[in-house]
């Protein structure tokens, strides 16, 4: 019988460690997937609208785990997440191992965008820059593309910087058990 270091190395060797993550990352998801982005936020209902909808709750997490030197750990674990989670998306999307590796690169591009754009968003205190932000939600979010509606900028903008003040209260212990505010 293997010992339980043995057992941890093997695990984290073949990212099972990632599943430290699971219920922070379906806590991201879930929140993600809330009618409200959709309908009053107007964010596309598709695949791409679904996930930069998921990349745009998992940066407001991201920015509140880079607070803390603790937090590192549980956002490489989160990311990792996210990658596998992605990566099965694409295979049912009927995308081949060939270029799966390609469109994986790409998102975790895009997410690294996303991260900074809703980091400079919110910069400045709790208050944050609007305009920057609701740039950044129309360049990422809407694909450079505004919505008809001009409550749905200002919607999705405030429900994430909500998000993002009510993280900033919560431990670094709670937030990786999944409870999101």
């Amino acid at each position: 019988m293997a010992s339980g270091w043995f057992k941890r190395g093997i695990a984290r060797y073949f990212g099972r460690d990632a599943d430290d993550a699971l219920p922070l990352y379906n806590a991201v998801a879930l929140r993600a997937r809330e009618p409200h982005w959709y309908l009053d936020g107007a964010v596309p209902d598709t695949v791409d609208g679904r996930f930069d909808m998921i990349a745009a709750v998992l940066s407001i997490v991201l920015i509140r785990l880079e607070r803390e030197p603790e937090g590192a750990g549980p956002a490489a674990r989160i990311t990792e997440r996210f990658v596998t989670d992605m990566d099965g998306q694409l295979r049912e999307l009927g995308i081949g191992d060939i270029v799966v590796g390609k469109h994986i690169g790409r998102m975790m591009a895009m997410l690294g965008g996303r991260l900074t754009a809703y980091r400079e968003g919110l910069a400045g205190g709790l208050a944050g820059d609007p305009a920057a932000m609701d740039a950044a939600l129309v360049r990422n979010l809407y694909r450079a593309e505004a919505p008809t509606d001009a409550h749905a900028v200002p919607h999705v903008r405030e429900a994430l910087r909500t998000l993002h003040e009510r993280l900033a209260g919560l431990s670094l212990a709670r937030l990786t058990l999944g409870e999101l505010p």
